[in-house]
């Protein structure tokens, strides 16, 4: 059976409180490789995007309007995925999603096979840190480029992340007994995604901060480790 990453952002957390998709990105695996087949649009959800949702992946909703509508892909997106199982982390939150969008448009929910990645990592590693990121820390998997959360990068970095947590199943499940060789996830830049913004504090900023931690030295009775680290006098 084909199997295909797939990943979504969304304006909110919660498709029954009106959120819809602005991205989907979907790529099809070939053995315990990334093929070249992938699926991806930016899409202009007729709706605001939540602060917070905006925080995480960049977007916002006059970024997106005039964008693909879901209902310009929902035919090519079903033909993508047909006969294929799909993979996602925190499945049932994409899936949400990708179902709400495919019901307001008349469309059956899909009846594919899910593997939810999150839910085999946290069985594989009870107790830690089972984002993207900490896998990727994990596993080390190159995946510097993500300073945003992005639906095409995080498919890549979840590819790779999967072979990682299945890696020594390849004589078990009979395939690709020479391991392909990795490279790391390379993000595909697009002019819509704004530029990661770094502050710095203001002096006055920076000196109320010291002043914070001497006020804390003083409560604790000299206990107060940032003060050692950064050296407050």
């Amino acid at each position: 059976m084909r199997k295909i990453v797939l990943d979504t952002e969304t304006t909110g957390l919660d498709p029954k409180k009106g959120h819809r998709i602005i991205e989907i990105a979907a790529i099809a695996l070939e053995g315990r490789k990334v093929s070249k087949q992938h699926f991806h649009y930016y899409l202009d959800p007729e709706r605001e995007v939540d602060e917070e949702a905006a925080r995480v992946h960049g977007f916002t909703w006059d970024m997106l309007k005039g964008r693909t509508k879901f209902a310009d892909i929902a035919s090519s997106f079903l033909e993508f995925i047909d006969g294929a199982e799909l993979m996602a982390h925190n499945a049932p939150f994409d899936m949400s999603f990708i179902n709400n969008e495919l019901r307001l448009l008349g469309y059956p929910p899909l009846n594919n096979p899910v593997v939810d990645t999150l839910k085999m990592a946290r069985e594989m590693n009870p107790g830690k840190k089972n984002g993207l990121d900490a896998l990727c820390s994990r596993y080390d998997i190159d995946n510097t480029h993500r300073t945003l959360h992005g639906a095409l990068l995080d498919t890549e970095l979840l590819a790779e992340v999967y072979f990682a947590m299945t890696r020594g199943q390849e004589s078990l499940l009979g395939v690709d007994p020479i391991p392909a060789v990795r490279q790391p996830a390379v993000l595909r830049t697009d002019a819509l995604r704004p530029r990661l913004q770094i502050m710095l504090p203001s002096p006055v900023e920076l000196a109320l901060h010291q002043q914070q931690l001497i006020d804390i030295d003083k409560a604790s009775k000299g206990a107060c480790l940032w003060v050692k680290l950064e050296g407050v006098a």
